[in-house]
C-alpha cells in the first residue's frame, strides 16, 4: 500500500474537524504525525481548488485569529463559513478554550 503524502495527511485531519469547532495550522500538522509543519498545512489549503469540500475554514492560527489579512475577502468568507457553524468571535478573536477540538 502507498504511503500518503504530507498533504494527504493534512487534508484528512482537517476533514475530521467537526462543524462548529477549530483547529490550529500547529494542531493539524501535529495530529498527522508532522510536527513543526504548521506553515506547509497553511501552503497545502491555499493551493486547494475553490470548490473544494473540505473545511479549510476551521483552521486558524496560534493566537486563535483567521490568518488572512483583516477585512480581505478571503477573511470575510472565512469568518462568515465559521459563525454560520456557531463559532463566535471576541475582539477579532476565536477562544480556543471554547472552540479548539479536542479529538
Amino acid at each position: 500500500m502507498q504511503e500518503l503524502s504530507y498533504q494527504e495527511r493534512f487534508w484528512q485531519v482537517v476533514a475530521a474537524i467537526p462543524p462548529g469547532n477549530v483547529a490550529t495550522y500547529g494542531q493539524v500538522a501535529e495530529l498527522a504525525g508532522l510536527p513543526r509543519m504548521a506553515r506547509a498545512v497553511g501552503r497545502t489549503l491555499s493551493q486547494l481548488p475553490a470548490d473544494t469540500n473540505l473545511p479549510w475554514h476551521r483552521v486558524i492560527n496560534a493566537r486563535g485569529m483567521i490568518s488572512f489579512p483583516h477585512g480581505s475577502e478571503a477573511y470575510l468568507r472565512q469568518k462568515q463559513r465559521l459563525e454560520s457553524e456557531g463559532v463566535m468571535f471576541a475582539a477579532g478573536k476565536i477562544p480556543l478554550k471554547r472552540y479548539q477540538w479536542q479529538p
